[in-house]
């Protein structure tokens, strides 16, 4: 017997950032929309833990005990008294190390997997209190469509949307290391009064609206500066995006991910050609959103 989950890629259409906290982490207002990009996750009885994985990007993913998706089966068992004895199978589409939550939606749907193969039962509130203890963004990946996030961006509120919006999203070259643009966030900060973080009124009714050329005038990324600073290349990305007639142009979360809204599909499929032949960037993918959280197949 197998349980497989799918379970989708984030973008954050306002991520304000609050100043580092004592404990080194920073209050934020994270307004997540989950997009149609999805990692797949198949977990197996086994003799013993283990993680295998494939499609892009696979060899970038650690495949020991440090997987959020391992993380997640051993925090259930423990909870539940048993040993995490499976196989977690993860086929990744979303783009590692990309800023659109690839490693926390692994972690989601190897909870939900792990819950449904061993019958375990968990509340949906126990589920999300397990995210919450494995990251920030995990709470999110479990539930999907559009939220706010405030704390560590793990306390959720559901949001209304009032359509979809399209999505055009360029990979690096490389990956950036969450932390280490929290640390340029930080150094860029340092000297100045950073404000509480608060949710956009614009931007959340943009969003329950539907209204891509009014949610364009208000996405926002605190964490923008800090991942241009670490990796000036992405700003001939986001360039080429904006000139290929795309609404807005940012760096989706930490990045190094671009992602771009578009007035329509058809506007989607003209920018993701135009970023494609720009030379600036690699794969090219487009989505829509919002989408379902994970969701057992």
């Amino acid at each position: 017997m197998s349980v497989t989950v799918r379970v989708p890629a984030k973008v954050n259409v306002q991520l304000a950032v609050g100043a580092a906290r004592p404990d080194g982490f920073h209050d934020l207002a994270n307004v997540f929309l989950a997009v149609g990009l999805y990692d797949e996750v198949t977990v197996t009885p086994a003799d013993e833990l283990r993680i295998t994985c494939e499609g892009p990007d696979a060899a970038q993913v650690p495949l020991d005990r440090t997987n959020l998706a391992a993380r997640a089966a051993i925090a259930l068992a423990a909870r539940r008294g048993i040993e995490p004895n499976v196989h977690v199978h993860i086929a990744k589409d979303i783009p590692v190390a990309g800023g659109m939550a690839g490693g926390s939606a692994d972690g989601a749907g190897a909870l939900l997997a792990c819950d449904r193969l061993w019958g375990t039962g968990a509340s949906r509130a126990e589920l999300l209190a397990i995210c919450a203890e494995l990251g920030s963004d995990v709470p999110f990946s479990l539930v999907g469509g559009a939220a706010l996030g405030v704390g560590r961006g793990e306390r959720l509120t559901s949001l209304e949307t009032g359509g979809t919006f399209h999505w055009v999203f360029a990979m690096a070259g490389r990956g950036l290391s969450t932390p280490a643009v929290f640390r340029e966030f930080d150094r860029l900060a340092e000297g100045r009064e950073i404000p509480e973080p608060v949710a956009s009124a614009e931007l959340l009714g943009a969003l329950a609206k539907g209204d891509a050329e009014a949610l364009a005038a208000s996405v926002s990324n605190d964490l923008q500066s800090a991942a241009l600073s670490l990796f000036p290349e992405l700003s001939d990305t986001l360039a080429a995006g904006r000139g290929a007639g795309a609404l807005a142009a940012l760096v989706s979360g930490s990045g190094p991910t671009t992602a771009f809204l578009a007035r329509d599909a058809e506007s989607a499929q003209k920018v993701a050609g135009a970023l494609r032949a720009s030379g600036t960037c690699g794969a090219v993918r487009t989505a829509g959103g919002p989408v379902a959280g994970a969701t057992v197949l």
